[in-house]
């Protein structure tokens, strides 16, 4: 197929254009370099500097045999979007291109706004771009686990059937995100299932957790492919986050009481989920909402892998409370239902003590580089 990887330059978007073109698709990834201005704007330099876009595709090229075209532009200019579209007509596209942190979004009204314009629009823009010009076109948006909040009822799988006063209805699962971050991509949601709904669009939401490692087989190929790995409090993920910590001999910097229970899942299993949507597409018409996770952990739990597996490699890391920057339950009924990929195929990588030792090799080789003002939160909710 002609994939359309929209976002190409980060995390994730980076090894899902690779991990495609190692399968066979045609790979346009984009991107216009938002993620890496905006970490250089907070003094947030990932663990290892990674080549430009356009560079990485070179050397993927040269270590693999296969292309991803690359091309610099704003998802948000209509006039660059749809052109894109009428020259590549892709079958598919996977939508990573917004602003992903949550305390980026809450770190005061100009940062809220730059997440709101830019996740809405480029969201808008997508839709129209596929109604008009590739109306069969699959959409994939990669959404978050964090839309739905913590209720005290299961969460089930994008949707929930309602009774009330002797008849049911069928709804989206009612969303109460924790950040504006979260709250865009709530938005997203809506305006996608009213594409689906009013225009016959295909679209698969993937509500994923947050993501850990970055350790793909396409990785492999050389050592410079290797996606942005953030560990600061806006951008690195906390268990990306932990694991740098315990190299750097800094206590693991733990929100308040710790237990606020998420989704999780390894780096490759997105890459598998992703693959798995792409290949058993959404019909036209239908809004398909999947949970994109593998396991659920408090942050205590994944604290205490990470000084676990340090111990076992000869580290001395140490878990410290602090107070927790946020404003969320940190005590809270968390089940959230996962089963959608899991029937498309989903083989799962657990995190293990080989995993977590894997992360922890790969941060030592580098930790000449770990900047330790990076470790503590900067962002505060109120």
């Amino acid at each position: 197929m002609r994939v359309l990887i929209l976002g190409g330059d980060g995390y994730l978007g980076w090894a899902t254009a690779m991990h495609l073109s190692a399968r066979g698709h045609s790979v346009m990834a984009v991107d216009n370099g938002l993620r890496r201005r905006l970490s250089r704007e907070i003094g947030a330099a990932p663990l290892v500097e990674v080549p430009e876009l356009a560079e990485r595709a070179n050397i993927w090229r040269a270590a693999s045999g296969h292309a991803v075209k690359v091309l610099q532009g704003d998802v948000c200019d209509y006039a660059f979007l749809s052109g894109v579209f009428r020259d590549f007509q892709p079958d598919a596209l996977v939508h990573y291109a917004e602003q992903p942190s949550a305390p980026f979004s809450m770190d005061g009204r100009d940062r809220a706004a730059l997440t709101l314009q830019n996740n809405l629009m480029s969201t808008l823009n997508v839709a129209f771009a596929v109604r008009d010009i590739c109306p069969k076109c699959h959409i994939i948006k990669l959404g978050t686990m964090g839309e739905y909040g913590t209720p005290n009822i299961d969460i089930e799988e994008g949707y929930l059937e309602v009774a009330h006063k002797g008849r049911t209805h069928k709804f989206l699962y009612p969303k109460t995100p924790g950040s504006i971050y979260h709250l865009t991509k709530v938005q997203d949601s809506d305006l996608l299932y009213f594409a689906t709904r009013i225009w016959k669009l295909a679209i698969t939401d993937l509500n994923q957790g947050p993501v850990y490692g970055l350790e793909t087989p396409e990785l492999a190929a050389d050592v410079r492919l290797a996606p942005h790995f953030n560990y600061d409090d806006v951008f690195g993920t906390v268990l990306n986050r932990f694991v740098v910590q315990a190299v750097a001999g800094f206590p693991l910097t733990v929100y308040g009481a710790g237990r606020q229970t998420r989704g999780y899942l390894n780096i490759v299993d997105t890459m598998q989920c992703v693959e798995l949507a792409l290949t058993q597409p959404a019909k036209p018409g239908e809004f398909r909402v999947f949970n994109q996770f593998t396991e659920t952990f408090a942050v205590t739990d994944l604290a205490e892998k990470v000084r676990d597996a340090g111990r076992q490699t000869g580290l001395d890391v140490a878990i410290k409370s602090i107070e927790n920057p946020r404003v969320e339950a940190e005590e809270h009924y968390y089940n959230p239902a996962n089963t959608g990929l899991i029937e498309l195929g989903l083989q799962p990588h657990p995190l293990t003590g080989d995993v977590l030792a894997g992360m922890i090799g790969y941060v030592q080789r580098h930790a000449n580089t770990i900047d330790q003002a990076q470790m503590l939160p900067r962002v505060r909710w109120r």
